[in-house]
C-alpha cells in the first residue's frame, strides 16, 4: 500500500498566466474529496493568499484507507509555495507516506533552482523509496530555474516536459496530451473542462476549466484501485 498514492507527488498542469492577481482564477480555498473505488478516503485542499505580484499557496492532503474497520494506509502531505508573478520563489514540503517521512525544499538561486531533499528512516518493515535516496541522507542539487513543481493547480504545467516532484524533490519527465473538451461533475453541478493525459514518470488524467482552474483528477493506483478527485463546489 505504500506506493498507493505515488502519482499524487507527480502531478502536472497551459494557457493561463498567473502573473496578475486580477487574472488569478482561484478563490481563497479549493478543496477536493478524494475517492478510492467510489469510497471517500480523504481530502486535498489548496489555500491561496495574494498580495499584488506575490502569492502564497499551501497544500494539505490527508488520506486514510480502511479495511475491515481498520486503517491500513495513511498519507499526509503539507506544502508551501511562494510565487512572484509566474516565477516560483520557493517551496517546502513534508510528507508522511504511511510512516515514511520525506522532506524537500527548493529556492531560486541566481538562474537556477537549488533543491534539497531528504528521505528519513522508513517505518519498521517498509522498503526504501524508489528514488534511490539513502537512509537519513540529504541530497542537494540544482535544477533549471524555470522548472515548475508538481502541485496540480498551475495550468502552466501542461507546457512542461519535466516537473519537480514535490514529495521526493526529484525531476519527473512527463508527456502531456490534450484530449479535448469534456463535461465533468463537481459535488453540486457540471463544468466544461479540458482533459489532459499525463504519461512518462507521471501517469494520470487532469481537467482544467475555462478559467484555468484544476477541477478534477483521476488515476489508477499501484494496487489497481481507481482514484478520483471530486471538486467540492
Amino acid at each position: 500500500m505504500r506506493r498507493l498514492f505515488l502519482a499524487l507527488a507527480l502531478v502536472a498542469t497551459g494557457a493561463v498566466s498567473v502573473a496578475a492577481a486580477d487574472d488569478f482564477p482561484y478563490g481563497n480555498t479549493h478543496t477536493f474529496t478524494v475517492y478510492r473505488n467510489g469510497q471517500p478516503i480523504g481530502t486535498h485542499t489548496l489555500a491561496f493568499q495574494n498580495s499584488g505580484e506575490q502569492r502564497a499557496v499551501s497544500t494539505s492532503i490527508d488520506f486514510a484507507v480502511k479495511a475491515l474497520g481498520m486503517t491500513v494506509y495513511r498519507y499526509s502531505h503539507r506544502g508551501n509555495e511562494i510565487w512572484n508573478g509566474s516565477t516560483l520563489q520557493s517551496i517546502d514540503t513534508k510528507t508522511d507516506d504511511n510512516g515514511k517521512q520525506f522532506a524537500m525544499k527548493a529556492r531560486q538561486s541566481g538562474n537556477q533552482l537549488a533543491v534539497e531533499r531528504k528521505a528519513a528512516e522508513p517505518a519498521a518493515g517498509s522498503a526504501m523509496n524508489d528514488q534511490g535516496l539513502s537512509r537519513n541522507g540529504t541530497v542537494v542539487e540544482t535544477l533549471p530555474a524555470t522548472m515548475l513543481p508538481s502541485t496540480h493547480w498551475n495550468l502552466n504545467q501542461v507546457k512542461q516536459s519535466t516537473l519537480l516532484n514535490t514529495q521526493y524533490g526529484t525531476p519527473s519527465k512527463v508527456k502531456i496530451t490534450d484530449l479535448g473538451r469534456e463535461t465533468i461533475k463537481t459535488a453540486s453541478h457540471t463544468i466544461e473542462a479540458t482533459h489532459y493525459r499525463y504519461s512518462g514518470d507521471i501517469t494520470m488524467d487532469q481537467w482544467f476549466d475555462d478559467r484555468g482552474r484544476w477541477v478534477k483528477a483521476a488515476f489508477k493506483a499501484f494496487d489497481g484501485s481507481e482514484i478520483e478527485y471530486i471538486l467540492q463546489e
